[in-house]
């Protein structure tokens, strides 16, 4: 059984409670509270706001010697909590407790609506007893006010000189915070504490670092695998902390090739299934790297995997302790599967977006995520009116899931689609391989593609290299309504590139937009802050360290046709968010732009940024996709990494 929380809604936005109750300076306090209530008598529950389900499944209340429940809302009068069934708390001055429990925070209101019914000198205790430190909070009226919560888990690894590093900025004041905080604590693969710090985030648009080995020589720490959690204080516009994720190597690191790899934030909302976790080939291993996202451990059996579109469920057979990080090794669950087989993770709203590390017997590794499964879609049968090819085509191509086509004489691009809704029986694609001035090259139907079908898609064979005058490319996924009418709009695919020279790899995987149209639909074309649509463009491209290069591939995908250009400006920010010098660039609509730091900034000006300096990429004319990546060294031989942007 999955854990009975709100985390997300896709109507309402991400959920605070479990944030709150489950945060890991809250739950000391927790533990505290509940062994107060199971020490004082008779309890009464008074839960006017349905909270207490959420609470039990964090923490054992079994101990509290309860009563009887109460409850507000006349519609939830009768219903079973505790073993009690729901009574009016109009009724609470019968009762026989000697503790009244009220499950909320900021109780001190609902205390007040019912101070007339609270017997004469019985003590009221509240989940007010377990907040965190108040200079923690930035919104002191409403305690679980988003803003409240902006908190976030990164994967962070030190040992056997792998090494990770945390990238982000300050993109918070440009919605106005003041201020703001960056508490981070260091958990284990046990979950224990290893380090716990609180720094100012750097000014304005000022970039955060947090590499592993900083906080292991700041710390004086040994060997470490774990989570990273991460809580912004003073947060505004955005409750979401976003970053990219690199892992590299010392060079030879056991005796193997240098390791470069990237992967996107881990999303802070656990969910109930992930979906494109590729099956290894024969020459790999596939690492699920689950980190216990609250302070209850998982139970033995309640997570596992199943072959996409399968009913056979092979579970996890121990447990996880709170907040710990394991590797499930997918050949241990599933010793036949092989790519291009791809799994479905039973996940049980356990856990953050997980990563999932890839480890061939050549000794190269490369990590990516898995992307959320949604459980609320359906078909919907005006997609196939509204997209292109049928009449009164008003959102022309539609959902466009645009990917890179690296230069074809050293890259080979391969896609794969993967299911990411329950309700996706078939899946009617078909990829669209366009040069870099957005001219169609070529064109792969897939027909209508069962929920087992796993077809991975060579688009480099599709065309010869000199189909791309420019050297590169990009690849639409699109509907194919020819094929079949069944579409939700949550269409996803994992696209993987392979280094022919080095046979490096790297893979990301992502979900499909409307883009640059003035129509909208449901929430698209997605906006990053207020109503859609989304029509202007903020990426954050990190830059790789020496002696890496960075590379930004960006594309300018269209539903309906757009500005014949774009309006793109490369802003070279320092890490103290001021700016250093912008270029500016024009991209075909229905093209792409592929880039290199080094060819682009001159030598000078990379100087003048200095360390751990971003390039900010903006545009109010039109929305880009864009992917990022390093290079290790520039050398033919060398790892390097790939995934997309974040914005903001």
């Amino acid at each position: 059984m999955p854990l009975r929380i709100e985390t997300f809604s896709n109507v309402t936005g991400g959920s605070s409670f479990f944030k709150a109750v489950g945060h890991p300076l809250a739950a000391p306090k927790a533990a505290a509270l509940v062994a107060r209530l199971a020490a004082g008598g008779p309890v009464a529950v008074y839960d006017p706001l349905g909270l207490a389900r959420g609470l039990a499944e964090f923490y054992d209340l079994s101990g509290i010697p309860v009563c009887g429940v109460f409850v507000q809302d006349v519609d939830a009068v009768g219903t079973e909590l505790f073993g009690h069934a729901a009574r009016p708390v109009i009724d609470l001055p019968s009762t026989g407790a000697a503790t009244l429990f009220i499950v909320a925070f900021d109780s001190q209101r609902l205390e007040g609506h019912i101070a007339h019914l609270i017997p004469a000198g019985m003590p009221v205790v509240s989940l007010d007893d377990m907040r965190i430190p108040e200079d923690m909070l930035t919104d002191f009226g409403h305690y679980l006010s988003k803003f409240n919560w902006a908190t976030n888990f990164a994967w962070l690894r030190d040992e056997g000189g792998h090494h990770t590093r945390v990238v982000s900025a300050n993109y918070w004041s440009n919605y106005g915070a003041r201020a703001a905080r960056l508490w981070a604590r260091l958990l284990d693969a046990d979950g224990a504490t290893l380090a716990e710090w609180m720094e100012p985030m750097p000014p304005a648009n000022g970039t955060v670092v947090i590499d592993s080995r900083a906080v292991r020589a700041r710390f004086g720490l040994g060997d470490f695998c774990g989570s990273l959690f991460l809580h912004i204080i003073g947060a505004a516009g955005h409750d979401v902390v976003k970053y990219a994720l690199d892992t590299y190597s010392d060079n030879g690191a056991g005796n193997c090739p240098a390791q470069l790899s990237c992967t996107h934030d881990a999303n802070a909302w656990p969910a109930e299934f992930y979906a494109g976790l590729p099956a290894p080939k024969e020459d790999e291993r596939v690492l699920l790297w689950v980190q216990n996202s609250h302070p209850t451990p998982i139970p033995a059996g309640a997570i596992g995997l199943n072959l996409m579109g399968t009913a056979e469920i092979r579970r996890l057979d121990r447990s996880v302790g709170p907040f710990a990080t394991v590797a499930i090794d997918t050949r241990d669950l599933f010793p036949e599967a092989r790519w291009p087989q791809q799994f479905e993770v039973q996940a049980g709203k356990h856990f953050v977006r997980p990563r999932y590390e890839v480890v061939s017997t050549n000794g190269r590794r490369r990590i990516a995520h898995a992307n959320v499964e949604r459980t609320d879609l359906k078909p919907d049968p005006k997609l196939p009116v509204l997209t292109s090819g049928q009449p009164g085509a008003l959102l022309g191509k539609g959902h466009i899931l645009p990917a890179p086509l690296l230069p074809p004489d050293r890259w080979r691009t391969i896609l794969l689609p993967t299911p990411m809704s329950t309700g996706q029986q078939t899946l009617p694609v078909q990829a669209v391989v366009y040069d870099a001035r957005g001219q169609e090259v070529a064109r792969h139907r897939f027909g209508a593609l069962k929920r087992s079908d796993s077809v991975a898609l060579d688009v480099t064979g599709l065309a010869s290299a000199a189909s791309f005058p420019e050297g590169w490319g990009h690849v639409e996924l699109l509907y194919d309504f020819e094929a079949g009418q069944e579409a939700d709009g949550w269409l996803h695919a994992l696209v993987r590139y392979e280094d022919m020279r080095s046979g490096h790899a790297a893979e990301s995987s992502f979900g499909s937009h409307i883009f640059n149209t003035a129509l909208t639909y449901r929430d698209e074309p997605q906006s990053y802050h207020g109503r859609p649509p989304g029509l202007s463009t903020r990426l954050f491209l990190r830059l790789g360290t020496e002696p890496w290069d960075t590379f930004c591939h960006l594309i300018y995908p269209a539903s309906t046709p757009w500005h014949a250009t774009s309006d793109t400006q490369l802003v070279l920010t320092r890490r103290d968010g001021i700016e250093v010098v912008r270029r500016r660039i024009a991209i075909p609509c229905g093209g792409s732009h592929h880039f290199r730091y080094r060819d682009t900034f001159t030598e000078a000006e990379r100087m003048a940024a200095g360390d751990h300096a971003y390039v900010l990429i903006r545009d109010t004319t039109c929305r880009l996709f864009g992917y990022h990546g390093c290079l290790a060294g520039g050398a033919d031989d060398g790892a390097f990494s790939l995934d997309h942007m974040f914005g903001f």
